[in-house]
């Protein structure tokens, strides 16, 4: 793991020194372990213009699976290379990629690493993606994310609020964009978020003064759920929620 960490940050020192490179809009982006060294090297490297990581993430020693197994007496991990040990650090815009069935890196432990950055977040969390290089390269998210970090300095969107009001899950975002419809991802079920039974149910979406907001009512029963936005072949999720 030293040895990746080190690399990936003498890898973005090459890059900027090439002339051809724009060394202000270099980002970094790395699937499943990749996301975990992405999300370890964006607390210790600040020149990165934005991150990405794909199902990757930090809160891993508690997992209910086998990195929980195996990491949960390894101290060293958890002294020296969980992520969220700098995730405070990371003050890039962020884009956290994944899907709610990932049996790798459940949603709890996702959720905890982009809420411990301490710059600006954009969720995309889209069902059934699959785990895998090609799954995570195929999405339109990570490049339209990029592109406009490139080009504005910011995520093309971001969630002002999200919460539970009545029985109704609700979520707010601002948007460059506009979207064409919203839907509630939610479950009944308990344990490892990746086998759990995600149910999707159409909301209401609506703009006003600049803003996009979307609602549903919560099935009976839900233990955990999230709103998500689409535009296009984007799409934009609220944080998750138990």
């Amino acid at each position: 793991m030293y040895h990746a960490v080190a690399d990936t940050i003498l890898a973005n020192s090459l890059l900027r020194s090439q002339p051809e490179v724009d060394s202000e809009h270099v980002g970094i982006m790395g699937i499943s372990w990749g996301g975990v060294i992405t999300a370890t090297v964006m607390g210790l490297d600040p020149r990165f213009a934005f991150a990405i990581p794909v199902y990757g993430c930090g809160e891993l020693a508690t997992a209910g699976n086998q990195y929980g197994r195996n990491l949960g007496n390894n101290e060293l991990y958890q002294l020296l290379w969980d992520p969220r040990l700098r995730l405070a650090r990371a003050s890039m815009p962020a884009l956290w990629l994944s899907w709610p069935g990932d049996v790798h890196f459940p949603m709890d432990s996702f959720s905890a690493s982009y809420r411990g950055t301490a710059g600006p977040h954009q969720v995309s969390l889209i069902p059934g993606m699959g785990h895998g290089h090609g799954a995570g390269w195929k999405p339109s998210d990570s490049y339209a994310f990029a592109q406009s970090v490139v080009a504005t300095g910011e995520p093309w969107c971001q969630q002002l609020a999200a919460g539970v009001v009545a029985g109704y899950a609700t979520a707010s975002f601002t948007s460059d964009r506009a979207f064409d419809r919203a839907v509630l991802v939610s479950t009944i079920d308990v344990g490892f978020t990746g086998t759990r039974r995600w149910l999707e149910t159409t909301a209401a979406l609506s703009q006003a003064d600049g803003q996009w907001h979307a609602s549903a009512l919560l099935p009976a029963g839900t233990t955990a759920w999230f709103m998500n936005l689409i535009s296009g072949n984007l799409t934009v999720s609220s944080e998750y929620q138990e």
